[in-house]
């Protein structure tokens, strides 16, 4: 945290999960017509809502269990787009290497919010005194 983080696009973790879910979007526009409804509406919702979960959280700093429960969704979100990754790659319908390069990617952004999870003081807002 060299620099100072004013909003959530301040932060790294947003910024990768972000760029991420824009990948996904590219990829899934080649999904078949028959997957508009079903994996590419749920590999898109998910890897935006990593970043949404992560704003909110941002936003909650104020209190604890919020700020942990918001991402807490945002993990969850991560590796539900990573099951969703694995079952196009399955389909055929994201080639093998692209989807283990944004799987990495994902791995990255899981550890970074266990890391926040596990250590919320040093993302806190303190209360004035």
């Amino acid at each position: 945290m060299s620099e100072k983080i004013r909003t959530h696009h301040d932060l790294d973790v947003y910024r990768r999960g972000f760029d991420a879910a824009m990948t996904v979007f590219e990829l899934s526009t080649r999904f078949p017509k028959e997957e508009q409804y079903s994996l590419t509406d749920q590999i898109r919702r998910s890897s935006r809502s990593v970043c949404a979960n992560l704003a909110e959280a941002w936003r909650k700093r104020r209190y604890e269990g919020a700020f942990i429960s918001k991402l807490s969704d945002s993990e969850t979100e991560a590796t539900e787009t990573q099951v969703w990754l694995e079952f196009a790659v399955s389909c055929r319908y994201i080639d093998r290497d692209a989807a283990a390069e944004l799987y990495r990617t994902y791995d990255g952004v899981l550890k970074t919010l266990v890391g926040m999870i596990n250590h919320p003081d040093s993302w806190l807002l303190k209360a004035k005194k």
